[in-house]
């Protein structure tokens, strides 16, 4: 279309557009873009202009909502909290940031407020270029039992359980590239409720080992173990862990064979508490299991269950090829914990803990401690 004519259709487009109310706009504007052969929302652009003169004034751009003094102190808590996903990120903020003044300089009121302010879907933005720095790989060295399976039963459906007590155990390797000889393996334990997780190392997976392991970390436990459900490996699938769990009463189930989402919940931790932590490397000495065992019974029990929010799965949906997760609010295990039980003098002494607990000194606590494992593998 000419010039002028364009601009004479253009106005008059454009006063019966302002007339017609919402839904009769539409019918203004497919009938524009069919004359003008225009994209609609290049055609809505036009004649939502208030004056029929072009016009000249430059875009205007927003500043930067977030400084680079707030992206830095959000990189340094990150960083110490060990990479969280951006839901336990904006979670575990509230509990760091009064700490963070006395590590990061840059951390002031006003920053405060904008990593407070933050959506956790930003934090991935603003993360994203070294998370994809991030190397993420996983394998196991567990062979399946084939013993008592008839007497400890599959349990098929999924965890809806309200009370902490209901848990997932599992064992990880850290026989290296190499899985011959005896090595150190690690016991994890995972409250399905709650989320709260203890881990202690053994040499081997004997059958009295894992069993020992087991009876340390339910006296360990801030409520009462009532229920585990493991896979179908042999250091669980015998008869001296059945013995133990019937003599204290607790109840023993497995997975099915060959299908690890029966045990999701310690797969994950099995993750973050452990391959994460400690890699794929080899350990195989006692002085390499005390240092293992000192972090999962000291620092690294503070920070997972203290410090580090966790999520939980609400619900699935598929739409048409995809699955849509829904999950709560991330909150840490103690914080669950404290909704699900009466307050006790375990969970009174917890609280106190974190109170005076400063949770950057402690990730540089769990960082020089395996520095020090790492020199004791090296020189082993």
């Amino acid at each position: 279309m000419a010039g002028e004519r364009l601009e004479k259709v253009l106005s008059q487009y454009r006063k019966q557009y302002r007339k017609k109310s919402r839904k009769e706009r539409s019918g203004v504007l497919d009938e524009f873009c069919r004359l003008t052969g225009y994209h609609r929302k290049y055609a809505i652009a036009l004649l939502r202009r208030l004056t029929d003169e072009p016009a000249t004034s430059s875009l205007r751009r927003r500043g930067p909502t977030y400084s680079a003094q707030a992206i830095e102190v959000l990189e340094r808590v990150w960083d110490a909290a060990g990479y969280p996903w951006s839901q336990r990120l904006k979670a575990l903020l509230p509990l760091w940031l009064p700490w963070a003044r006395k590590h990061v300089p840059q951390c002031t009121p006003a920053v405060e407020m904008q990593l407070l302010r933050m959506s956790a879907r930003q934090m991935d933005r603003r993360l994203g270029e070294r998370k994809r720095k991030l190397k993420r790989c996983l394998y196991g060295r567990t062979k399946p039992g084939t013993l008592l399976k008839h007497h400890i039963p599959i349990k098929t459906d999924n965890w809806d359980v309200k009370e902490p007590g209901y848990c997932e155990i599992d064992l990880v390797s850290h026989s290296g590239p190499n899985a011959s000889g005896e090595f150190i393996f690690s016991l994890n334990l995972t409250d399905i409720h709650t989320g709260w997780c203890e881990t202690r190392a053994i040499i081997g997976k004997g059958e009295a080992g894992v069993v020992a392991a087991l009876d340390e970390i339910r006296s360990c436990l801030p409520f009462a173990l009532k229920a585990i459900d493991s896979d179908n490996g042999s250091e669980f699938i015998n008869y001296h862990l059945l013995r133990y769990c019937e003599k204290h009463g607790i109840a023993f189930t497995r997975g099915r064979p060959n299908k690890k989402d029966d045990n999701a919940h310690i797969e994950q931790k099995n993750w973050t508490h452990v391959r994460r932590i400690f890699g794929w490397d080899r350990y195989e000495t006692r002085e390499q299991l005390d240092a293992m065992n000192a972090l999962y019974r000291g620092e690294l029990r503070t920070m997972m269950n203290l410090f580090q929010p966790c999520v939980k799965l609400i619900k699935k949906e598929r739409v048409g090829s995809k699955l849509h997760r829904r999950y709560d609010q991330a909150k840490t295990p103690l914080d669950r914990l404290l909704q699900a039980c009466q307050t006790t003098p375990v969970i009174t002494g917890l609280l106190k803990q974190r109170d005076v607990t400063d949770p950057f000194t402690l990730a540089k606590q769990i960082e020089q401690q395996l520095e020090r494992l790492e020199k004791q593998r090296r020189q082993s």
